[in-house]
C-alpha cells in the first residue's frame, strides 16, 4: 500500500479493474482487457528509441547492478538453454549469453519489434552476439515445447503483460524439471521516508523528464503507476509457489526499489 503521506499521483482509476468484467489494468486506468496488448505495444514502440537511455538516467545506471545480480542468482551453466520472456533491448540476453558458453543458447522473446530492433547494435557488437536468437512472440503464449528450456528470465516486463499469471505459467510449462525461473521486477522501498522521496521521483519527476527528454509524459506516468499495482514480493512468492514452482526466494534490492524472485520448476 502507497504510504498515505505520499503525493497523490496524477490521475488514477474510478472503479479497480477486477471489479469491471473483461477489464484490465493500463496504468491507473480500467481499459478493455482486449485493448491492453495494443497499448503496451504502442507504449513500447513510443519509448524504444531512447529506451536505454532513459532507464540509465532515471536510475542513475543502477538498472545495471540489479540485472547482473539477477542473472547471477540463475547459477546458469555452459550449454544451457535461455529464454529472455519480454527481452527488449537485450541487456538481460547478453549477461546470460556471457554465462552459457559458446554451446548455449539465450532466446530473446518479445512481442514488441521495435525493442527488439533498438537492442539489436549493441547485440551484434558484442562477443556474444552468435549466442542470443530473437524470437518474436507474446509472453502469454509462448512458442516453445514443453520442458525443452534449461532457464526462464523476464525483467521489468511481467506487469505489462495483460494476464501475469499466464505469462509465468507458460515459463513454467517451457522449463524442463529443476530449470530455473527468474524475475526481476520493480518494488516499493520498504523504509518510509525513502519510499515518501521515490513515490515524490516517480510521480513528478520522472514524468516531467519523459516530457522533456523521450517526447512522452504518458509514457513515464505509465510506468510508476504500473509498479505500484504490481504484486509486493511475497505476495509475488506466493504467485510463483500455487503454480508449481518450488524453491521460491527473493532478494531486495535498493531497500526494495527492485525485487529478484528465482524459484525451480519440480
Amino acid at each position: 500500500m502507497r504510504n498515505a503521506s505520499s503525493p497523490a499521483p496524477e490521475r488514477r482509476h474510478d472503479v479497480p479493474p477486477e471489479s469491471v468484467p473483461g477489464a484490465a489494468h493500463f496504468g491507473f486506468v480500467a481499459v478493455p482487457e482486449s485493448e491492453k496488448v495494443n497499448l503496451v505495444r504502442r507504449h513500447f514502440n513510443t519509448v524504444a528509441p531512447k529506451y536505454d537511455f532513459m532507464n540509465t538516467l532515471l536510475s542513475f545506471g543502477v538498472h545495471y547492478a540489479w540485472k547482473r545480480i539477477a542473472v547471477g542468482m540463475m547459477d546458469l551453466k555452459e550449454g544451457d538453454r535461455v529464454i529472455d520472456v519480454c527481452g527488449g533491448t537485450a541487456d538481460l540476453a547478453l549477461m546470460a549469453a556471457r554465462r552459457i558458453g559458446p554451446s548455449g543458447r539465450v532466446f530473446l522473446y518479445d512481442i514488441n519489434w521495435a525493442m527488439m530492433v533498438t537492442g539489436r547494435p549493441k547485440v551484434e557488437s558484442s562477443p556474444y552476439h552468435n549466442r542470443i536468437v530473437y524470437t518474436q512472440g507474446d509472453a502469454e503464449s509462448i512458442s516453445f515445447a514443453d520442458n525443452s528450456l534449461d532457464g526462464a528470465m523476464v525483467g521489468f516486463g511481467i506487469r505489462n503483460l495483460t494476464h501475469m499469471e499466464r505469462g509465468f505459467r507458460e515459463m513454467h510449462r517451457v522449463l524442463r524439471p529443476g530449470g530455473k525461473l527468474m524475475c526481476l521486477e520493480f518494488s516499493e522501498p520498504v523504509t518510509p521516508w525513502f519510499r515518501f522521496l521515490y513515490d515524490f521521483y516517480s510521480f513528478r519527476i520522472m514524468p516531467a523528464l519523459g516530457r522533456l527528454l523521450a517526447g512522452s509524459r504518458l509514457a513515464y506516468t505509465y510506468l510508476p503507476e504500473s509498479i505500484r499495482l504490481f504484486p509486493g514480493p511475497g505476495e509475488l512468492k506466493s504467485k510463483l509457489e500455487s503454480i508449481g514452482f518450488i524453491d521460491v526466494r527473493y532478494r531486495l534490492l535498493t531497500n526494495g526499489i527492485a525485487a529478484v524472485h528465482v524459484g525451480v520448476k519440480a
